[in-house]
């Protein structure tokens, strides 16, 4: 596997880098615990947790540990010495104040491990079966629980059936009634199993479990030509446990690389992550943000683990299309980052064929995963997209678009991209905006309302259906149906009663926002 380094490490715990002076794909080997009655060994690569030392206080730690060659020093709290850390060349990063030491440790020392412990790798695995094909003399494959081909031999001169061929084009075992009942005779037998040829022209096969804690992770096919090895169920059974072992180490690798990433990414949705250590770690630079959720209005038994259900068919839709995924669940929201093209500062308006094929794929991943999740949990799922930035530090804005376009999607509108709905977005932000500033709430149309809820008049419908109409009275009073001389007579009161002047462009502008967006609930159903 490849080298720890700086940058897988942050996003672990809330550990946060400050600086690092040699980049962030410094490798980090081993952890130390700083001790004050022992002098600091030469340990190049290892990160030193700065036990008992207060962050402010570190400056002296650090040059000691640069001394000793230590790559990077971990302090607690925020006011670490970033000026000493630059100047000697050595990283410096961060844990939370409530955050102990102990557990640091532990999570940083699994994370080398598992990063940089050798085999678990795909290579390691292509290795193996090469081993086995040498030692048992017949060409080999390992496979995971579901017949999907995770590494095969490439040993010359040993004989392959069409099977086989197919098998490694396609890195799955060929469908069919007859391997599935040989599949389920190797995972229920305890050693190596001899399987007779399914089709003429075919060959035999040696097979084997592997297993680990009782829990089977896959298999090892071994293809008999008639030259294998004596002692070849030993060599077999051997090459099994071996086997068990790299996935175990690729699936804690998997696992470790999940958690960092969900936290990071939880990190960037809420704006407090390092833009170019992200994209260091996750590889990608232009983003989106999709957002999914269930459908309020619907009555779901178990909300929670319909939510973590839907956050698994986002998850593997994520992986399956993008290599990775970048999701996390966050305050009921399910939210996916998307890879794409970057784009200028003009956006939208000049995108290149590109980012147009990207549009397109975005809004069909969130469509797929609107139906098979709603299809999965008898739920109705909406799907937003937020506007495509340029760099990862700028992940939050994007959520910020789709959680907007969230408030608007219904069962008419499943999905939309911010795009598809800008003029109500910003209505809705307008609508935010306004709401908190005590001196955009202030104007003439609380008056008109006032006089609605007083009389009984209709004055605020009448004025929002005149705006919408381009101040064409005709055109009002059709919406409203009522005649025309209806309309203009509620208008010259609204003038003659409140001292309203709709002669004015600027009150007419900021009359229309006010009903619109304030006041929008007090005469229409919706925007």
């Amino acid at each position: 596997m490849n080298a720890c380094t700086l940058g897988d490490l942050v996003g672990s715990l809330a550990l946060r880098l400050h600086t690092a002076p040699a980049g962030p794909a410094t490798p980090v080997t081993e952890v130390l615990l700083y001790d004050a009655h022992v002098p600091l060994p030469h340990a190049p690569g290892a990160l030193l947790l700065a036990v008992g030392v207060r962050a402010v206080a570190a400056g002296s730690l650090v040059s000691a540990a640069a001394a000793a060659g230590v790559t990077g020093v971990v302090v607690r709290g925020a006011d670490g010495p970033v000026g000493e850390a630059e100047a000697y060349g050595v990283a410096l990063l961060s844990v939370d104040e409530e955050v102990s030491w102990h557990h640091v440790y532990l999570m940083l020392a699994s994370a080398i491990g598992a990063r940089s412990a050798p085999g678990g790798g795909p290579d390691d695995l292509f290795a193996l079966a090469d081993a086995i094909a040498a030692a048992t003399g017949g060409a080999t494959s390992v496979e995971d629980p579901h017949q999907r081909i995770l590494a095969y031999s490439t040993v010359p001169g040993q004989p392959v059936d069409e099977d086989r061929r197919q098998g490694i084009l396609g890195l799955r075992v060929p469908d069919g009634v007859a391997n599935e009942d040989q599949v389920r005779l190797v995972f229920g037998s305890d050693g190596p199993v001899r399987l007779p040829p399914l089709t003429v022209g075919d060959l035999p096969r040696l097979a084997v479990a592997v297993r680990a804690g009782g829990e089977t992770l896959g298999s090892i096919w071994v293809v008999d030509g008639g030259t294998l090895a004596a002692g070849v169920e030993e060599t077999l059974a051997q090459g099994a446990s071996t086997a068990a072992l790299l996935l175990l180490r690729a699936r804690v690798a998997r696992e470790l690389a999940r958690d960092q990433n969900t936290y990071l990414v939880r990190r960037l949705l809420e704006g407090s992550a390092d833009a170019s250590t992200a994209a260091h770690r996750l590889g990608w630079d232009a983003v989106r943000v999709a957002a999914f959720v269930l459908d309020s209005s619907a009555s779901v038994p178990d909300a929670e683990r319909a939510l973590l259900r839907l956050l698994d068919v986002v998850r593997l839709q994520c992986e399956a299309r993008h290599g990775q995924h970048g999701c996390v669940l966050l305050d009921g929201v399910v939210y996916a980052l998307l890879p794409a093209p970057a784009r200028g500062k003009q956006g939208g308006e000049h995108m290149t064929q590109e980012q147009r094929t990207a549009d397109r794929r975005h809004r069909h991943l969130a469509e797929d995963i609107v139906r098979r999740a709603g299809r999965s949990l008898r739920v109705p799922v909406r799907a937003a997209l937020g506007e495509v930035v340029p760099d990862l530090g700028e992940v939050a804005d994007s959520r910020a678009d789709a959680d907007l376009v969230l408030r608007l999607l219904n069962d008419d509108l499943p999905v939309a991209t911010v795009a598809e709905v800008r003029p109500r977005v910003t209505l809705l932000r307008l609508r935010d905006v306004m709401g908190e500033r005590r001196e955009l709430r202030a104007g003439a149309w609380r008056r008109v309302l006032a006089a609605d809820a007083e009389h009984g008049t209709d004055y605020a419908r009448t004025l929002v259906s005149w705006f919408d109409a381009g101040c064409d009275v005709a055109g009002a009073a059709k919406a409203l149906s009522v005649h025309p001389n209806t309309c203009r007579y509620r208008l010259k009161q609204v003038g003659r009663q409140l001292g309203i002047d709709l002669a004015d462009p600027d009150e007419r502008l900021v009359l229309w926002l006010q009903l619109r967006v304030l006041a929008e609930g007090s005469w229409s159903d919706g925007p």
